[in-house]
């Protein structure tokens, strides 16, 4: 029995031991995986590196868009009693009873020009359309539209400074930058608002170019508010799969953007279609956002000139309808100047009624080296 018991101890021991072995490598094994799923969720959550550009000269400022010309009608001659008989004009001129015929209403009369060496009352009428001068005219290329479009190429690497000010629980100052970075078709946009030592948010898009569109692939933003520990939102936008930043997993829309890379889209836009841009107009723009992937809605009011410390600028005004959301989103009132190219002079990112900060351009934009 003695003899038994001494063999079965060895037995016991060897079992203990491959148990332990068996629990350690799993434990190991378990650990190894966990250990890589938080690199890869420290690598998502981390912010890209930030591309570094020199900054070379500044934009200079085109002028603002011509106003529509006035067409002045004509003054209807009056007879004066007695007026002697007007002398003889040269064969090619309109003749004077053909200036009299007809009321307006019946036939419109031609704009006017003053002649060569006429006084402020001597009025030229226009040839008839059947004279060799207007098919002449008709014979040759008609000009292009003046608001016709150039052909769209991406601006290279532009930043712009802005003045900050505001209302978060009373009134706030500080500044910000748009930078907008581009590497052959890869692209960054990145934001950047401080107020002080107090708060600072940054937030960058990146992604690629494809022909007039960006199409970006991820969205990082991080703020900071002394004495809390930083937030951060990640959103990843592969080409059929959205991953907010609440994890939820979604199908990728068409003409996706995020909340930095819409202004860039926006402006690129315009630069090829400013006729969006009239008064009434309305322009959708789908966004993913840290809840959701939704459609914002931005109605063109017009255009409107603001001042800036750069003097008075002409700007189109966007504004976003109201949206109802499901948490604390931002909307962005938006005013875009062809005098820069439609990048924005002026930027109201409001919270609510009484949080809201005022962005106003500071300086000319900044242009890196091609």
């Amino acid at each position: 029995m003695a003899q038994f018991l001494s063999s079965a101890r060895p037995r016991r021991r060897a079992a203990a031991v491959a148990l332990v072995a068996v629990v350690i490598a799993v434990h190991l094994f378990v650990t190894q995986r966990v250990a890589q799923r938080m690199a890869d969720f420290a690598t998502q959550r981390a912010m890209p590196p930030r591309i570094s550009v020199t900054y070379v000269r500044e934009l200079e400022l085109a002028p603002p868009p011509a106003a529509p010309p006035v067409v002045v009608a004509p003054a209807r001659p009056r007879k004066r009693a007695g007026a002697a008989p007007a002398a003889a004009r040269p064969a090619s001129a309109p003749m004077v009873a053909e200036a009299e015929r007809g009321p307006i209403a019946a036939e419109p009369e031609p704009a006017t020009q003053l002649e060569p060496g006429g006084g402020a009352g001597a009025v030229a009428e226009a040839p008839p359309a059947s004279a060799p001068a207007m098919e002449q005219a008709s014979a040759e290329p008609a000009a292009a539209p003046a608001s016709a479009a150039e052909a769209f190429q991406w601006p290279t690497s532009t930043r712009l400074t802005y003045e900050l000010t505001g209302n978060y629980r009373g009134e706030i100052n500080g500044d910000a930058q748009v930078e907008w970075v581009r590497v052959g078709t890869h692209y960054q946009v990145n934001i950047d608002i401080s107020l002080g030592p107090l708060i600072s948010r940054r937030m960058t898009s990146e992604g690629e170019l494809v022909g007039d569109r960006l199409l970006p692939s991820r969205y990082d933003e991080v703020t900071k508010v002394l004495f809390r520990e930083p937030r951060r939102v990640t959103i990843l936008m592969g080409p059929e799969e959205v991953v907010l930043a609440t994890g939820a997993r979604l199908e990728r829309a068409a003409g996706l953007q995020d909340a930095a890379s819409q202004f860039i889209q926006l402006t690129a836009m315009f630069t090829t279609r400013p006729d969006l841009l009239r008064a009434g107009n309305s322009i959708e723009v789908v966004l993913a956002l840290r809840n959701r992937v939704g459609s914002w809605v931005y109605d063109t009011l017009g255009e409107e000139d603001i001042w800036t410390p750069l003097g008075t600028l002409a700007t189109y005004h966007l504004k976003p309808r109201r949206v109802i959301s499901n948490g604390n989103e931002l909307s962005a009132e938006i005013w875009f100047s062809p005098q820069l190219r439609y990048l924005p002079a002026r930027l109201r990112i409001r919270q609510d009624a009484e949080t809201f900060v005022d962005l106003v351009l500071s300086r000319r934009p900044e242009i890196a080296e091609q």
